[in-house]
């Protein structure tokens, strides 16, 4: 510890001096006490020549108010100078002070015999008038006789009054400043300085006059300023001009407030009188430029200050361009109610806006009850098949509704009651969302009024059916739902391998639960409700060799064919579901623009938060296709071969395969799909290959730099080779629909804002991050031709990739061990 120690004052002193300390910005009040009492003349003592023996008093006050108990330092009776070299420690922290807060020093001799002992006391102010925490030497008079008093104001300040101070008070608060470097240290001028400093204590030593008591305290120096703040503004001041380039950090409480004269401003540009004048402004070639970029701008975007005015300014020239709705609404101040108003007027006589854009304004960005019910009315123009590409991220847009019985929750359950698929999907999708205790009570409200509407029904559209019958047949599917848990548990408890598990299955539904081979009553399917069960098939039913050991099921139908269908339990299926419906959207997309690129979005359906059922689609892995039939090709061969064909197979089979490999590469690369291997992908024996299992989406990926898509070389070699006419149309397929997709990009993205707000779990981990990654994987900073240049550069890159063939190796081990 290195002491910085200034020699005493010729008076008499007790002197409380610092050594080096480190202060933690959360951590106690630290002193360094090593007290010298040493006086000029006669002792203090009433004992003659014995020495006093003396110990300091430190009491800390808040607000006035003695906090915490007092700390005292040891006796010291060693004479001049009285030396206590003594570490003291408050058990306040230095974060529940206050900017009153004061430190009073009581000295005390013992060697009188008798209780008045009371030498003096001194009080100090910890935080100076700028608010910034005292350090280093501070130089107190005591007041003889006295206490240091707490109280707000003093009667025994420390400070000596301005009028009283000399040139030995002014040499000290300069000593002071240049210990805690303050004053740039020049050590031939330094030592200068200090003989003339003892100079001038030599003469006042003669000066008979100088008989004050004094006290002084050196507090732990500190890296930087400590300024107090409770809220608001920040008082720390400037520090003075030092010769090192030091860059300190300070808050500006102006930072995020709104500049007046902006605001002012701004209020005038958008007054009502100015709407007359706007009415026939027209932009110029500049502008039109400036705002036809604006237009393009992706959802995920925030406007500028400058932007959200211009296209104020010309917001009536624009209401013939549909796209410019969403971006005008954005830049409305709808706290303004004359500005709101007039903008909920303009948006009635806008022109007609597309159901993408729709989407959008039901974000949580838009909170306006009349911009959300305008959204619903242009969703009223939708058909069914559309709706249900959109109905899983409305029903999670119920969240950012402003009440339980909104526009869009009335909207969701009219159009169910004549679409029984589409009230079936409404019914689970909401008693998924049921378990969050945050939205129940808004959820609950939406699944009793699609009950109670439904149970007014007269007769369905679809068969002669009414109300009560319609919403009974949905309700039993929760019952099967419920049939088939208990199922999962009571063959999970059966020891030994798959085949014990799988006889058991089969003993259970031809024993004490044989209803379930025949219904009493058809039900709807949950995955299909168009299509009516009527039970399961025991001898077609089985389960999958893995740790949560699925069931697969085969349902009769009541038109004599059966469906087969995978129930798990333990695994959350609504990442299944988003990804899938995505796959179905993107197929959808993909076809309008009369590409059939041969995917497979199977149906999955999310039935609780740990639970649900997928369609199950016959096909083999790839790794059991390689480990037994050596190729792709043999297996295709299998199927359908065909001696003049390509590699032995036919041309359409090849087509198809191509097609599927083109389809998939581009859609798990936008959605980010992780965690590929040969084991889950499948293929089909008419040559269509699609992806399951989907637990790492949006970029995220257990294994260590994984490629951009899932094509391994197995896949190519199917093709020709990297050189093949097959292989150079694969690439084409995979830009034309990569293409087609960003011109849909506002859509998904559109759709992933919506879904943000949801619990599942690759998206709740961080929702704004997740749709920039998507909005990043469609490159809508460049053109169609640099976009297929792009892609084309991503394909020989995971083409190339070797490190994952490693790690597949890895994974087929894992397997085969499990």
């Amino acid at each position: 510890m290195i002491r910085n120690r200034i020699e005493s004052l010729p008076e008499k002193t007790v002197t409380v001096k610092n050594t080096a300390a480190i202060w933690q910005s959360l951590g106690s009040i630290v002193l360094v006490v090593a007290c010298d009492v040493a006086a000029r003349g006669e002792s203090n003592s009433s004992s003659g020549n014995k020495n006093a023996e003396l110990f300091v008093e430190c009491t800390l006050y808040i607000d006035g108010v003695p906090f915490g108990l007092p700390t005292r330092t040891r006796l010291e009776s060693s004479g001049h100078p009285y030396c206590w070299n003594e570490l003291i420690t408050l058990s306040t922290k230095y974060r529940d002070l206050t900017s009153r807060a004061q430190l009073g020093f009581t000295v005390w001799d013992v060697s009188c015999g008798n209780d008045n002992g009371l030498v003096g006391g001194a009080t100090i102010y910890l935080f100076n008038n700028k608010k910034q925490l005292k350090s280093g030497r501070q130089k107190l008079r005591l007041w003889p006789g006295k206490e240091a008093d707490g109280a707000i104001p003093t009667s025994t300040p420390g400070k000596v009054a301005k009028h009283e101070r000399g040139e030995i008070e002014r040499l000290e608060r300069l000593v002071n400043k240049y210990e805690r470097g303050q004053i740039q240290q020049i050590d031939w001028l330094d030592r200068l300085t200090f003989k003339a400093m003892d100079k001038i204590k030599d003469r006042e030593n003669l000066n008979s006059d100088n008989s004050h008591l004094s006290v002084v305290v050196s507090f732990c120096t500190f890296e930087h300023r400590v300024a107090f703040q409770e809220s608001g503004a920040n008082f720390f001041a400037p520090s003075p001009v030092s010769s090192t380039n030091e860059l300190v950090t300070v808050w500006d409480p102006e930072v995020g407030r709104t500049n007046p004269s902006e605001h002012k401003q701004l209020k005038l540009a958008r007054s009502l009188t100015r709407g007359i004048i706007d009415r026939d402004l027209k932009p110029s070639s500049n502008e039109r430029k400036l705002i036809q970029g604006i237009l393009k701008y992706p959802p995920t975007r925030t406007l500028t200050g400058d932007e959200r005015q211009l296209l104020w300014k010309f917001r009536f020239s624009l209401m013939l361009e549909k796209r410019a709705l969403t971006k005008f609404l954005r830049c409305v101040e709808w706290s303004d109610i004359q500005e709101a108003k007039q903008a909920i007027d303009l948006m009635g006589r806008w022109e007609s806006i597309d159901v993408t854009d729709a989407l959008e304004l039901l974000s949580p960005v838009f909170e306006s009850e009349e911009v959300r019910a305008y959204a619903v009315s242009v969703l009223e123009r939708a058909d069914d098949e559309e709706l249900k590409c959109y109905l899983l991220q409305l029903v999670q847009a119920l969240r950012f509704e402003r009440s339980d019985k909104s526009r869009l929750a009335q909207f969701l359950v009219q159009r169910s009651l004549s679409n029984i698929e589409l009230a079936s999907f409404l019914r689970w999708y909401v008693a998924v969302e049921l378990h969050d205790p945050a939205y129940a009570k808004r959820y609950y409200c939406t699944y009793d009024m699609l009950e109670d509407n439904m149970m007014k029904l007269q007769v369905g559209t679809s068969r002669e059916e009414n109300g009560y019958k319609l919403w009974q047949s949905l309700v039993r599917q929760t019952d099967l739902i419920a049939q088939l848990c208990s199922i999962t548990k009571d063959v999970r408890n059966v020891r030994g391998g798959t085949q014990k598990k799988i006889e058991k299955l089969r003993h259970l539904l031809t024993g004490i639960l044989s209803e379930l081979t025949y219904f009493d009553e058809p039900i709807r399917s949950p995955l299909a409700p168009g299509t009516l069960i009527t039970g399961i098939v025991p001898a077609e039913s089985s389960i999958f060799k893995s740790a949560l050991h699925p069931l697969r099921l085969t349902f009769s139908t009541l038109s004599g064919e059966t469906c087969k269908v995978i129930f798990k339990k333990g695994d959350d299926l609504r990442q299944d579901q988003l990804v899938i419906q995505m796959v179905s959207l993107m197929d959808r997309l993909l076809k309008l623009e009369n590409l059939d690129l041969q995917l497979t979005p199977y149906r999955v359906l999310a039935t609780g938060q740990d639970e649900g059922m997928l369609e199950f689609v016959p096909s083999s892995s790839l790794a059991q296709i390689l480990s037994e039939d050596r190729s792709i090709v043999s297996y295709l061969q299998r199927f359908h071969p065909d001696e003049d064909g390509p590699f032995g197979i036919t041309a359409q089979c090849l087509e198809t395969f191509i097609k599927s490999c083109a389809g998939y590469s581009v859609i798990t690369y936008i959605l980010g799909i992780g965690d590929r291997h040969l084991d889950n992908l499948l293929l089909r024996d008419d040559g269509r290959l699609f992806h399951v299992d989907f637990g790492y989406i949006l970029g995220r990926d257990p294994k260590p730099f994984p490629p951009p898509m899932k094509l391994c070389k197995e896949m190519v070699e199917a093709m020709g080779g990297a050189e093949s006419q097959y292989y150079t149309r694969f690439k084409s397929y995979c830009c034309e629909a990569y293409n087609i997709l960003r011109k849909s990009s506002n859509l998904i993205l559109n759709l992933f804002h919506l879904i943000a707000g949801s619990n599942i779990p690759d998206i709740a981990s961080d929702p704004e991050k997740g749709i920039l990654k998507v909005q990043e994987k469609f490159r809508l900073d460049l053109d169609d031709e640099d976009a297929i240049h792009f892609f084309q550069d991503l394909i020989t890159e995971s083409v190339s990739a070797l490190f994952p063939q490693m790690v597949e190796t890895i994974h087929r081990w894992a397997q085969y061990w499990r």
